[in-house]
């Protein structure tokens, strides 16, 4: 729960390698590799698909703000496995490109989007290479979360860079409440995030990211918030349905490394439950 040389996002990212391809293999790894994954990579590997802060809800909120209509031209930063794609062209968009850092997860995102004026390319958020003006609508999820500063900055003034006047750029990220929290309290739970998701999360209260989108000239049009019940028994079979919820709970009691992770990561989730919170924004390009 993901920038260059690094995770890029919560989201479920995978490679080829890693990513189960048979129910049997979801478990075929050692203690010492749950112990070091990051932990949407540990979360995935028990069969959990839905790796977002805010769960689906809040993805579904997203996706109807952002009003896509058969005219629209779709860029979506770090797709992953293409979850949120699948929503997406449901809305039949004249084109989508997904903007994947990896080639192996590019792979099975491609396979998740397949389709005429769908497309996946190997590249950078902050640096896509496509063409100025060439989107209508850019979006990505659980990802800024884990940039620093400086990165956020420069992925969000990429989705400006893409984006027509009019164009809509929407995000989903982890936040943290209240906007008055004390500085000294918000570098705690990112040092604590950090010791047990093991990646460097900076998550920014709604304030802040209403001013990180402000700072790149758009305006904010839509705020949405969730708790950050990632892992609520409730929010899972909200998320993945009973039966697989069911199934990733047997996962995780199986496998010793896997639950130890999953009760730290959850004591520090419910440590920091007044804090915590999943935040969806759409703002517009004037």
């Amino acid at each position: 729960m993901p920038t260059e040389g690094r995770p890029e996002s919560l989201s479920g990212k995978l490679t080829s390698a890693s990513a189960p391809s048979k129910e049997h293999d979801t478990l075929a790894v050692s203690g010492p590799e749950l112990d070091k994954a990051p932990g949407h990579w540990l979360l995935a590997r028990m069969g959990k698909r839905v790796l977002r802060p805010g769960g689906r809800e809040l993805t579904e909120k997203l996706i109807t703000a952002l009003k896509i209509t058969p005219a629209d031209d779709v860029v979506e930063f770090a797709p992953g496995l293409g979850f949120t794609a699948g929503l997406v062209l449901l809305r039949q968009p004249r084109s989508y490109t997904g903007v994947e850092r990896d080639e192996s997860a590019a792979a099975m995102a491609r396979r998740a989007v397949a389709g005429p004026a769908r497309r996946i390319i190997v590249g950078d958020a902050g640096q896509s290479g496509l063409a100025s003006g060439s989107a209508s609508v850019v979006y990505g999820e659980a990802m800024l979360t884990m940039q620093s500063d400086a990165q956020k900055a420069r992925i969000v003034q990429e989705a400006v860079r893409l984006l027509r006047s009019g164009g809509r750029y929407g995000i989903h990220e982890l936040c943290l409440k209240p906007d008055n929290l004390a500085e000294e309290m918000k570098q705690e739970i990112q040092r604590e995030l950090a010791q047990a998701i093991r990646v460097n999360a900076r998550p920014l209260t709604v304030g802040e990211w209403r001013a990180l989108l402000a700072g790149a000239g758009l305006q904010v049009k839509f705020e949405a918030t969730n708790p950050m019940h990632l892992l609520k028994p409730a929010r899972m079979v909200a998320d993945e349905g009973i039966l697989r919820a069911l199934k990733i709970a047997f996962n995780i009691l199986r496998t010793p490394a896997a639950r130890r992770r999953v009760l730290q990561m959850r004591a520090i989730l419910n440590r920091y439950a007044n804090n915590l919170s999943a935040v969806a924004l759409v703002a517009v390009k004037p």
